[in-house]
């Protein structure tokens, strides 16, 4: 194994990573944005306002989103067991 390998496996997993999560990220930052927008519209500044529907659209996309998320880390972890064998030499 070299230093090229370990790199280029490390920036496949960052990459892994930010797909699998993006879904969750996008819902979470689109909610939050609407829950602020109405905080401001109607002076509202109840803490619990921002994180209750954050959490509730986030635990949604995640049964919305998790048969694809868990096939994107399935795959990754099967291509790289599959191909271990080739860089470690």
């Amino acid at each position: 194994m070299n230093s090229e390998f370990v790199l280029k496996l490390a920036g496949e997993a960052v990459y892994v990573v930010l797909k699998a999560s993006a879904p969750m990220l996008i819902i979470a930052l689109t909610v939050g944005l609407i829950v602020s927008v109405f905080q401001a519209t109607t002076q509202i500044q109840e803490q619990t306002l921002a994180f209750v529907p954050k959490i509730v659209a986030v635990l949604l996309s995640i049964l919305i989103f998790g048969p694809w998320i868990l096939t994107t880390l399935v795959e990754f972890t099967y291509n790289l067991l599959n191909n271990i064998h080739q860089f470690a030499r």
